[in-house]
């Protein structure tokens, strides 16, 4: 008779996280009120510091200002979760799976649009290839979020929308942001 050996804490850590996984870390990270009060907020842009994320994840607290936001985006190959640790953002997003590469203007339909508004404590996971935007729409208040991607970012493409038309603008490599 032979039982088999509970898995040890340090082989759980080399697995890579899962999308439930990284908005459990960005929920955590957003619950602690010395971490979100460590930010250093700019009133005229946006401002980020890493953080150690689960399994080997790129993390980052990010300081929003009014009337600031990233632009149409996705982050490639990793999958993601973000979450409102201080104030309002929304998410614009394209309920549609696109093509990765190979192309540099398409076509939308009309029903692939879809908003969320993230109060403090509200975040969402997301898959590959998202694609979306994220805003705080407030003209007077910061606010705060909580973001994690695996694998860490291999790339950022950026894109520009003209009604029902995305057109790719430039990709981005992490020695452009980091």
């Amino acid at each position: 008779m032979s039982a088999s050996a509970p898995s040890s804490p340090a082989s759980a850590r080399t697995a890579a996280p899962t999308a439930a996984e990284l908005l459990d870390f960005v929920r955590r990270s957003a619950a602690d009120p010395g971490l979100i009060a460590s930010l250093p907020l700019d009133p005229e842009g946006r401002t980020w510091v890493r953080l150690e994320g689960p399994g080997g994840s790129e993390a980052w607290l990010i300081g929003w200002p009014p009337g600031t936001g990233t632009g149409w985006h996705d982050h490639a190959e990793s999958i993601g979760a973000f979450l409102t640790a201080q104030g309002t953002l929304k998410e614009n997003s394209l309920a549609v799976r696109l093509p990765t590469d190979g192309w540099k203007t398409l076509e939308l339909s009309e029903d692939v649009d879809r908003e969320r508004e993230l109060a403090v404590g509200e975040g969402r996971a997301f898959g590959r290839n998202h694609v979306h935007e994220v805003l705080n729409e407030s003209t007077t208040e910061h606010a705060v979020s909580v973001h994690a991607y695996y694998p860490p970012l291999p790339r950022i493409r950026r894109y520009s929308r003209t009604g029902e038309v995305l057109r790719l603008e430039s990709v981005e490599r992490p020695e452009d942001w980091q």
